[in-house]
Order: structure tokens, then C-alpha cells, then sequence
């Protein structure tokens, strides 16, 4: 028994020691695979982190890009956190997300207090001028030739001096001379003569050394174009520019607008600011600025975030919650910005390429020199919602290939855009577009608001006219370039895309023509608009439509939207075929209510059941008696006394003739000129079996926070509307 004991005691003191070490071993494996197998799913990034961090609350990392290359490391497959604090983050290059990044990843802030991740360079050290202005040197300039193009001061958009301070100038002619044609539709290169009034280019008289290149900026019908001037004669009033030639379907001719802008004798306003060539930056402060307190920033990066997988590998399953993005810079190519309608080669802020299940939710963009967002190249299932879009220099969404995509591509498809403010947007590029899709299909657009832009809200698709040869569209070859399709029969790939809920409005401002709140383009069956609040569309000349059916729009239902004060009507089809228009309100255009263009052997679109209301204006323009349209049932009524004249007939010739079952009767809207459309009685309503659909859906949903967020001011509202008091001798009373 002495020996077994003897035996036995050793044996259970190595047994507890071994168990003790089992234990530890095992302890420290859960602890190693929490941190390095499991991946630490929680990466910590502040601005006050470091790239020795370990990535905790406690040792936080410095930047997105470093909790990315720290995610890539982590073996297990679980959704990697990455939580950003607040603060601004000032981008050195942008967040690039690629195949490499394989994890399920979430970057996250804080909704009450998001993080910024800023691609602008803080601006500092001002001291004041002589003449009252404020300067600082910008060493960048100098050291590294770094020049921007736009500047934010207190978080609002500075302006780049420019003459005149408001409005434009006008083009009395302008000629060019062709020095290569190419094979192109518009010539390789070319120069423009510009002929306007001498005292236009009095402030160019005494050059000063300071000035850079000095750019004009020309407003013609539905596009806009920016020149580097090449050489001016104040005394003739001529200027000179070259580059691409001008577009024949859309030239610079007498009446179109300029500005001229970046040069130091422009410089006369409050608000704005001149980048010279010895690297001071000048700036005149609005009233009430104090800038030795004053956050500026010049944005120095063109794109915040770039993510681009391949072919083989899409990028997926990537989510941004509650981050601020700001300060994307454009800067003008060697020779000029060409027109390109919806500011179409402008870039994005945030670019998406090849990449599937991507989110954006609850982000904001803003202070942008370009787009806010682009989902380009093959992205699908993919979401942008309750995102805050403002101040953008170009638009706010771009879906889809300019071009058709190569084959073997995917097409961009299956994108939901919900319940998003887009606002205050073409600040640097007036042709730029709410939400815009190129070249996809079956994509969902829904509940936003785009407001306080200055051309389209929303725009579907990207080819002109209908399945034939001979039309000028654009599409992408095998080595991935852009050809014409002079000879190609091309099918729109741009189909069932639905366009509901939204509120449009307040766009135009009168700066550019050939517009519509929502705008379409070529055959899209399937494709549904409907249930969406349109008003206040103005434009500069004609053109300022509700929903506009453009070149070859076909197979296209719109239905249930409420449309008043648009200055063209709140209706125009172009040309195209087999549309349907029915159970709408159409009220309150200005200089007509519907509008019509192109008469054609096929039926062009039906319209039936609509209800349509004026006080200002004329019913019709356009061929509407001519034209193969199924009219039926739509009710017709005028606030003033005297009954309109339907196409130079009287209603009842025309009810017999054109439009069987239509009514001219009151519809029996509560308040109309206030923007109540609710029935006080369904009676004439029935009698055109006019179905009542609630447009107070319409718009974004969400907290009362939210919603006021959408919402224009009273002076913005009053400023809309001066826009039209000061250019029109009479208009509706909706507008006094």
C-alpha cells in the first residue's frame, strides 16, 4: 500500500499539472482564434488610431484602408466589423475595395455622429489683404503643382471668381474652323471663334500675372460646355477656344450664355475665391464670416471610394452604414468638358464596378466637384437607401455603362435606390441629372426626393430611337472602346425599370431647356412609372416637361402621378410608340398642359382616364388632333372663365371626334392652387373611371427628422419663384 502510494501521489500532482496546462492551452487557443481565426470580427478605427494599432477600442487603427488590409488577414469566414469613430478623416488615397477583400464587410460609424472620410486638404493660415479680401498660402501649388478647382468654406460651396457675378452673358455668333474631321460624328479637333459684345470682356483688360488659365462656360439648349480660352480681343469682343468640334444637332450659336471664370479681375463677391499661380488662394468672406476661425478644404481626390472586382471575381457583400463622404474634386480636362447630355462622362465620388450585393445605408455625399455615386460596370443586387446626397457639383446617381457593355458582360441589373434626398445638385455641371440609368435593367427607384437641381430628375435609358439601323448610339467593342453604331440594329438593354413614389420638384431653375422631371429614352417594355409627385419644373426656353417620352419611347406604362407647375406642361412624347398615359393629373403648365411633337404611321401612346387642369396657358401644343393617340374618358376643366379651345375646336367637336367619353367638368380638387389634389367629391372623378391614388405617399418615409431633412426652405421656395416673376409677363396663380 506504501508503494502504491508512492506511486500514486506523483501520478496525480503531473495529472492536475497536465490538466491545468490543457486548460491554458486551450484558453489561449479560444483567445488567439478570437483574435487572429475568428479575425477580431470588430476592427476599431479613429482619428486619433495608428497603424500599429491592433485594431481595438483600446489601439484602434488610423483608417478605413488600414482596418481593410488588417480584415484581409483574418482566416475564418464571419462578417467583418469595421467601426469607424467620429471625426474627419482626411482620405490620402481613396477606400479601395477589390476581389482581394473577400469577407462579408460592414463599415459602420455612428448615426448621431458619423464619421467624415474626406478627400479635400484643410486650408489654413489667412491673413487679410489690402483690399479687404482674405489670402493664405497654398504651398502645394508651388511644390507639387497641385491646383483644385473648387473650394468649401464653412461647409458651403465657395464660387470660383467668375463675370458676371449672376446670370450670363450672351453669344452674338460663333464660327469654327474644322483642323481635323476624324470618323466621328462630332470632328477630332477644332477651333471656335466667339463673337459677343466688347464691354462683356471689360474686366479682361489688364491681365494679371497671377492668372491661370481663364475658362468660359457656355449654357446651349440641354447641355453645357467648358473651354480653356486660348486667346481673347477685348476690343472685337472675340474669344478663342479649341478642342473637340462642336456637335451639329447642338452648336454655340447666337443666344447661347457664357460665363467667364479664374482670373483675379473676376474676383468682386462675397463667397468667392482665386487660386493664383504663386499658390495664394483669395477668398471674400460673406457677411458674417470670420476666417480666423473659418474650416476650409480644397478636395484634392477625384473618387472617396472605388470598388472594382473582375470577371472572375465580383466584389461582394460589402456594406457602408453611417459614414459621411465629402469633398470629391473635379478638375476640367486639358481640352474642356464637351457637351454630353445628363453630364454623362462626369465621374463619381463613389464608383461600383463588377461587384454584386453592395449597400450604401444611411451615408451621406456631399460637397462634391462630380457625382456622388456610380454603379458602372456588372453591379447587381445591389442598394443605395436613406442616403443623404447634397451640394453635388455633378448629379447624384449614375447606373450603368455609358456604352453597351462587351459581350460576355453582365448588365448592371436588380439595383434598389429607396428613400434617399437628392438635393441641390449641378453646381458645376447644370446638365447633370437626379438619378440617372444608362445601360441596365430591372432596377427599382423608389420613394426619393430630388429637388434643387438645375435639369432632369430622373432619366432611363441610354440609346436613341427605336430597334433599326441608322441610329446614332453608342456601344462598347471587345477591346473595350467606345464605337457609334451607325449600321448596327441595337436592342435597348435598358428595360423594366420602375420609377415609383418619388417627389420631383423644383428643378430647372431656368438655366437650361429640353428637360423633363422624369425622362425616358428608347423601347424599355416594362417599364412603369407611377405613383410620383411632380412639380415646379422650369427651364430656360422650352422644354420644361413633367414626364417626357424622348426619342423612341416605347412599351412604357405611366400611371397615378400627380404633375402641376411645369412650365412646358406636364406631359411630351417626342416620338416613339405604344405608350401608355392613363390616371393621371396633369395641372397648372404654364404654357400649355400637354405637348406633343412627331406624328407617325404606328400608334404613339394611349391616354385615357387623365385628369387635366389649367388656369394659364392653352390645353395643347403640338399635333394632338393629327397624331395616332388612343384618347378616352379624360376630364378637362379651366379655372378661368373663358373655356379653352381644344386644338382650334370647341370641346364638344373635339369629344366627338378625338376624345370619346371626355368630360370638360370641374375634377373637384379641395385646394389645387395651394397643392392639395384630395377629392372633395368623386363624382366627376367616377364618371371617367379615374381610380384616386393617395399621393402623399409619395417622397421619403422615415422619422419626422428625415422627412424635414427633404424639405426646401421658404427662400429657396421664393427664389424658385422670383426665377419666374422676373422672366414672364403672366403666369398661374399658383405661382402669386
Amino acid at each position: 500500500m506504501l508503494c502504491h502510494k508512492k506511486i500514486y501521489q506523483p501520478i496525480s500532482n503531473r495529472s492536475i499539472t497536465l490538466r491545468m496546462k490543457i486548460k491554458q492551452m486551450v484558453l489561449c487557443s479560444i483567445l488567439f482564434l478570437q483574435v487572429h481565426g475568428y479575425g477580431q470580427d470588430t476592427l476599431y478605427v479613429a482619428v486619433n488610431g495608428s497603424s500599429s494599432g491592433t485594431g481595438t477600442r483600446q489601439a484602434p487603427l488610423g483608417s478605413v484602408a488600414e482596418a481593410l488590409l488588417r480584415a484581409r488577414t483574418i482566416t475564418s469566414e464571419d462578417t467583418v466589423h469595421i467601426n469607424v469613430g467620429p471625426g474627419t478623416y482626411l482620405l490620402k488615397e481613396p477606400v479601395h475595395i477589390s476581389e482581394k477583400d473577400q469577407h462579408r464587410i460592414v463599415i459602420e460609424g455612428d448615426p448621431d455622429h458619423k464619421p467624415l472620410l474626406s478627400g479635400g486638404i484643410s486650408i489654413a493660415g489667412w491673413e487679410r489683404t489690402k483690399e479687404g479680401w482674405w489670402r493664405c498660402k497654398v504651398p502645394e501649388v508651388v511644390r507639387y503643382g497641385f491646383r483644385f478647382e473648387q473650394l468649401y468654406v464653412n461647409g458651403v460651396r465657395a464660387t470660383r471668381a467668375r463675370t458676371p457675378d449672376t446670370g450670363w452673358f450672351f453669344v452674338d455668333s460663333a464660327k469654327e474652323s474644322i483642323q481635323h474631321r476624324g470618323t466621328g460624328r462630332v470632328p477630332e479637333y477644332a477651333t471656335q471663334v466667339i463673337f459677343t459684345r466688347p464691354a462683356n470682356l471689360h474686366t479682361l483688360r489688364k491681365p494679371d500675372p497671377e492668372d491661370p488659365e481663364i475658362v468660359a462656360g457656355f449654357y446651349h439648349k440641354w447641355d453645357y460646355t467648358r473651354k480653356p480660352v486660348v486667346f481673347l480681343d477685348r476690343d472685337s469682343g472675340r474669344l478663342f477656344t479649341g478642342g473637340t468640334g462642336m456637335a451639329s444637332w447642338n452648336p454655340l450659336q447666337k443666344g447661347s450664355r457664357f460665363i467667364l471664370e479664374n482670373y483675379k479681375a473676376a474676383l468682386t463677391a462675397p463667397g468667392e475665391w482665386f487660386l493664383g499661380r504663386t499658390g495664394y488662394l483669395y477668398y471674400i468672406p460673406r457677411e458674417g464670416e470670420k476666417m480666423e476661425t473659418a474650416e476650409a478644404y480644397a478636395p484634392a481626390l477625384t473618387q472617396l471610394v472605388t470598388i472594382t472586382g473582375t470577371a472572375g471575381h465580383l466584389v461582394k457583400d460589402k456594406i457602408f452604414r453611417n459614414i459621411s463622404f465629402a469633398h470629391a474634386a473635379d478638375r476640367m480636362p486639358a481640352g474642356g468638358n464637351d457637351p454630353m447630355q445628363a453630364a454623362a462622362e462626369i465621374d463619381a465620388a463613389i464608383r461600383v464596378d463588377w461587384a454584386e450585393n453592395i449597400v450604401f445605408e444611411n451615408c451621406e455625399v456631399m460637397h462634391t466637384g462630380n457625382y456622388a455615386f456610380w454603379l458602372r460596370r456588372a453591379v447587381k443586387n445591389s442598394t443605395i437607401t436613406h442616403s443623404f446626397i447634397y451640394d453635388a457639383g455633378g448629379g447624384g446617381i449614375k447606373i450603368g455603362e455609358t456604352g453597351l457593355p462587351a459581350e460576355g458582360t453582365p448588365l448592371t441589373e436588380r439595383l434598389l435606390i429607396e428613400n434617399n434626398i437628392i438635393r441641390h445638385i449641378g453646381m458645376l455641371f447644370p446638365n447633370a441629372v437626379g438619378i440617372v440609368v444608362f445601360n441596365a435593367a430591372n432596377n427599382r427607384i423608389l420613394h426619393n426626393v430630388i429637388a434643387d437641381s438645375r435639369y432632369t430628375g430622373i432619366s432611363l435609358g441610354w440609346m436613341w430611337g427605336y430597334t433599326v439601323t441608322k441610329q446614332y448610339t453608342t456601344y462598347l467593342d471587345a477591346q473595350g472602346r467606345l464605337q457609334y453604331a451607325n449600321d448596327k440594329a441595337l436592342k435597348n438593354p435598358s428595360v423594366n425599370n420602375e420609377v415609383a413614389y418619388n417627389e420631383i420638384h423644383h428643378i430647372g431653375w431656368g438655366e437650361l431647356s429640353d428637360m423633363g422631371a422624369v425622362y425616358t429614352l428608347a423601347e424599355s417594355p416594362g417599364t412603369h412609372i407611377h405613383n410620383n409627385v411632380i412639380h415646379d419644373v422650369y427651364a430656360y426656353d422650352y422644354g420644361g416637361w413633367g414626364l417626357y417620352t424622348d426619342e423612341g419611347s416605347s412599351d412604357i406604362l405611366l400611371e397615378d402621378n400627380l404633375v402641376y407647375a411645369c412650365k412646358s406642361g406636364g406631359f411630351h412624347q417626342h416620338y416613339g410608340r405604344n405608350n401608355t398615359v392613363r390616371n393621371n393629373i396633369f395641372a397648372f403648365g404654364h404654357l400649355q398642359q400637354l405637348d406633343f411633337t412627331r406624328v407617325e404611321p404606328h400608334r404613339s401612346f394611349s391616354f385615357t382616364n387623365n385628369i387635366i387642369l389649367m388656369d394659364h396657358g392653352t390645353m395643347f401644343h403640338g399635333p394632338w388632333d393629327k397624331g395616332n393617340i388612343l384618347m378616352e374618358e379624360n376630364c378637362y376643366w379651366s379655372m378661368n372663365a373663358a373655356a379653352p379651345l381644344f386644338m382650334t375646336q370647341p370641346f364638344s367637336s373635339w369629344r366627338q371626334h378625338k376624345d370619346k367619353g371626355a368630360l370638360f367638368a370641374d375634377p373637384l380638387f379641395k385646394d389645387p392652387l395651394h397643392g392639395d389634389f384630395s377629392f372633395k367629391s368623386l363624382k366627376t372623378a367616377r364618371k371617367i373611371h379615374f381610380r384616386p391614388f393617395d399621393y402623399k405617399k409619395a417622397g421619403v418615409y422615415g422619422s419626422g427628422d428625415w422627412i424635414r431633412k427633404s424639405k426646401m426652405s421658404g427662400d429657396e421656395i421664393n427664389a424658385f419663384r422670383g426665377i419666374i416673376r422676373e422672366r414672364e409677363k403672366s403666369y398661374s396663380a399658383y405661382y402669386r
